[in-house]
């Protein structure tokens, strides 16, 4: 039996040209990775051990690990030996989406 009804699709060219890109929410890193991870990628603008993070989230700093370790096998931030400790960084790509460049500007 033929289908009676008739589908249609908004264009996908031109139709859309004109709009205008959605601002970023600063809300939106936190529902992407959690809130926990995004409150520790916002605190490494300098780099930072494990026990000071911990003590800057009051948390402990087992937890900040985990969350560390995730952040960085993600590509997030980045790690670096100095003497015993152990000091992480926000990489480019933490930059990003901590800080995302204004969207809705034309280039």
């Amino acid at each position: 039996m033929p289908c009676s009804r008739i589908h249609s699709y908004p264009c996908r060219a031109v139709a859309t040209l004109w709009a205008r890109a959605p601002v970023p929410d600063v809300t939106a890193l936190a529902a992407l990775v959690g809130e926990s991870k995004a409150r520790l990628l916002r605190l490494l603008d300098e780099p930072l051990a494990t026990v000071e993070l911990a003590h800057r989230l009051r948390v402990t700093p087992s937890a900040v690990s985990q969350h560390l370790g995730v952040l960085h096998r993600a590509g997030l931030v980045t790690r670096a030996r100095q003497g015993r400790r152990v000091l992480y960084h926000r990489s480019p790509l933490g930059d990003q989406l901590v800080a995302p460049k204004d969207l809705a500007r034309a280039p």
